[in-house]
């Protein structure tokens, strides 16, 4: 799998590409990803994805487990089928779960996918025809959990946190659950009803008959899906390398007061991401070590590959969490520096002109000379004023040759 992402593009084919990924539903390439991850105005760039930084289960403390409610703003049940073998492929749209279950059979594989959870009655009769524990459907509808693997007996539950980024969320990068159910001859997935996902190649896969798609069973459909998840973050995190490297060079400039918003944008996306990608680790390693009967030995040694991806992304999301650390600290460093490079400069002004304003002070007092010839003479000499300038300069010249000499001004001529 290629993850060399560096391909540049210029600004006009981002913005085609955007559009045509709206139009036709379809998740954002990477190299599309960098116009829709870009520096915004301060009043967007506060905004956030409720999902992502708050949690809200819609059932009431204490009630039974198992109650299935379902949030009124996400978007209805879409149901999409394809139901492939070595035989052939039967992709189509749907309407009700009772024609997906009509699906079972008739090849060796079936895939039904539902985008959206606006519908808890949809859900349930979900559950009823495919035999879904109600634990597993209130977890599929209470949108906020950690990636995990459950076993359920004859169905295997997984969930996952799709990362999707663009107009949806405003520009910024957050997640979305993906529930998975693994049965004998079935696969069932719910999505959260984002425009686009992950999936598009294994959907092409399966169509073109490219590979072993249709000659294996369930447990594969189930590991390409999970790696499909997995492998759409290393896109994200190239772009937010990228912007950190812009950063970094942007962080010791004076005119950098939007850096620090910016750091401090990128560090949330990263914790959204962190906050995805970790459990994850744990529950592909569960399902590579784990003797369940729904994954096969030939499909263990892929969730093993599977498992270090995890593990890279991981370390990358980590890496690139320091990374922000550490440009804001030297941000404020930077910003120290420079508060005190001026303190610096005006305390020398300040140092020059108190030998200044000393002398300037002696001769500005109002002595009557007629009561006195010892009430400063000078201002009688001819020569008097010239010489009071004069002294002055060569105070001021000797004090900038002193602080130069001390290495407090001028270092760059040195």
């Amino acid at each position: 799998m290629a993850r060399d992402m560096r391909t540049k593009v210029s600004e006009g084919e981002d913005a085609v590409t955007v559009v045509a990924c709206i139009v036709s539903n379809r998740r954002l390439p990477s190299h599309a990803l960098r116009a829709s991850i870009s520096p915004m105005s301060r009043k967007s760039r506060r905004r956030k994805s409720p999902q992502d930084i708050k949690i809200h289960r819609r059932s009431q403390p204490g009630a039974p487990p198992g109650v299935v409610i379902a949030d009124p703003d996400q978007p209805k049940p879409v149901i999409h089928a394809i139901v492939y073998g070595p035989a052939g492929i039967i992709d189509k749209a749907l309407v009700s779960p009772e024609e997906a279950h009509a699906l079972i059979g008739q090849q060796a594989v079936a895939w039904i996918n539902v985008e959206g959870l606006g519908d808890a009655d949809v859900i349930e009769r979900f559950g009823e025809l495919f035999g879904l524990h109600r634990l597993a459907l209130e977890d599929t509808v209470n949108v906020h959990q950690r990636a995990k693997v459950e076993d359920y007996g004859e169905v295997l539950f997984i969930v996952l946190r799709m990362i999707h980024c663009g107009e949806a969320s405003r520009h910024r990068c957050g997640t979305e659950q993906i529930s998975i159910f693994v049965g004998t001859s079935w696969v069932l997935t719910f999505q959260e009803g984002h425009p686009g996902d992950s999936f598009d190649r294994v959907r092409a896969r399966i169509r073109e008959g490219s590979g072993r798609m249709r000659q294996l069973g369930t447990d594969y459909l189930a590991y390409t899906l999970i790696d499909a998840v997995i492998d759409n973050y290393y896109p994200v995190l190239e772009v937010y390398a990228e912007r950190l490297d812009e950063l970094e060079e942007l962080v010791i400039e004076p005119r950098g007061a939007r850096v620090i918003d910016d750091l401090h944008e990128v560090k949330a996306d990263l914790l959204v991401l962190r906050r995805g990608i970790w459990p994850l680790r744990d529950a592909i390693a569960l399902l590579a070590r784990d003797d369940n009967p729904r994954i096969g030995d030939n499909t263990r040694l892929y969730l093993r590959d599977c498992y270090d991806h995890v593990v890279q992304v991981v370390d990358l999301v980590e890496t690139y969490r320091e990374l922000t650390a550490d440009l804001r600290d030297l941000y404020m460093s930077s910003i120290s520096n420079r508060i005190n490079e001026t303190m610096r400069v005006l305390t020398i002004i300040s140092t020059i002109f108190i030998p200044l304003t000393f002398i300037a002070g002696i001769y500005g007092m109002n002595f009557d000379y007629a009561a006195s010839p010892l009430n400063m003479p000078e201002l009688h000499w001819t020569f008097g004023y010239p010489l009071a300038l004069i002294m002055m300069a060569i105070t001021t010249v000797g004090m900038v040759a002193y602080f130069y000499r001390q290495g407090w001004i001028f270092r760059s001529l040195k």
